[in-house]
């Protein structure tokens, strides 16, 4: 095994009793749901265990724990193995513990994640860091992921515990409190007299299972939604729209659409464009681009339909 920063020592390779074995406390992958370990399982029964575990001995209590193998360990008891090959090495500390573990378990796709970040959440607090890159260095995670870990963190236990369970068809997802937290989150919304976190937790829950919500990333809608109105000084008609909203599970984050706000955001996208153009027309250097004929068609095209929005205009603002 490869050693870090806080690398631990191998002592011999042996063969142990499977119940001679524990799992680690501090594996960022605990949920392990059973029928994915199928194809592992079938494997060990044909030919039994190749790679051996990697293990050390608990001073305290004498039993060998599991830094690397768990599935493995798992699917042996599963079979009715008496015994599994593994690798020693000297106990770690903690923090070499959690650390060796995360180097060893790289995060995979099929991983829950909130049993990650309580990991993360134990090595933060044991070195006093708390800056993403560092972290992201030490445990071998992408810096992203650890920014995904921390929202997760911010979550109470309550919450954290839905994220665990171990029945999969009942388990919520990583993925939707983490989208969620940008909204429940917001500066703004937090100031809403009628706001609580918790409780707009639950009634988005609601509105997830109840389908108002179709996907996680509708609530990136909703930031936007709530962006825009708060740009054009619509707060309190967002603040209404947004009560509305968690109050009703079959409410769509279209209800939370206030037109005005919408126009707002589209002129300020349109003001960009022009701005750009403008610039860009004004450097045009008309002796160069002299034979570029559908350059110029198109720009007279587009003078035309200026002129044509200006005379809607003004013959409005005569009514």
């Amino acid at each position: 095994m490869k050693s870090n920063e806080y690398g631990v020592k191998a002592i011999a390779v042996k063969s142990l009793s499977t119940d001679q074995l524990k799992a680690n406390p501090h594996n960022p992958r605990t949920l392990f749901d059973r029928q994915d370990l199928n194809v592992l399982r079938e494997s060990i029964r044909r030919v039994n265990i190749l790679v051996p575990l990697t293990v050390y001995r608990e001073k305290s209590t004498g039993d060998y724990v599991i830094l690397d193998g768990q599935r493995r360990w798992m699917c042996a008891q599963d079979i009715g193995l008496k015994a599994v090959p593994v690798n020693e090495v000297a106990e770690p500390t903690l923090v070499q513990n959690i650390v060796t573990m995360f180097q060893i378990h790289k995060l995979r796709k099929d991983w829950e994640l909130m049993p990650t970040a309580l990991k993360l959440e134990l090595l933060m607090r044991e070195l006093k860091e708390t800056k993403e890159k560092r972290l992201a260095e030490l445990t071998g995670l992408n810096e992203a992921v650890v920014v995904r870990c921390k929202k997760l963190l911010s979550y109470n236990k309550g919450y954290q515990d839905m994220m665990l369970d171990a029945n999969p068809d009942k388990r919520e997802k990583a993925d939707f409190f983490i989208e969620l937290h940008a909204v429940r989150n917001d500066r703004e919304v937090r100031k809403f007299k009628w706001f609580k976190q918790d409780q707009f937790t639950d009634d988005m829950l609601k509105k997830w299972h109840e389908k108002g919500i179709k996907a996680v990333t509708d609530f990136r809608i909703v930031k936007q939604y709530i962006n825009n109105a708060v740009k054009v000084r619509k707060t309190a008609a967002i603040s209404k729209r947004l009560q509305e909203f968690a109050a009703q599970p079959s409410l769509t984050p279209d209800h939370l659409k206030i037109e005005s706000a919408k126009v707002a955001a589209e002129a300020k996208k349109v003001l960009k464009v022009a701005d750009n153009l403008y610039a860009q027309i004004n450097d045009i250097d008309v002796e160069e681009f002299y034979g570029e004929e559908a350059m110029w068609s198109r720009l007279e095209a587009l003078v035309q339909l200026i002129r044509k929005k200006l005379r809607a205009l003004g013959r409005r603002e005569e009514k």
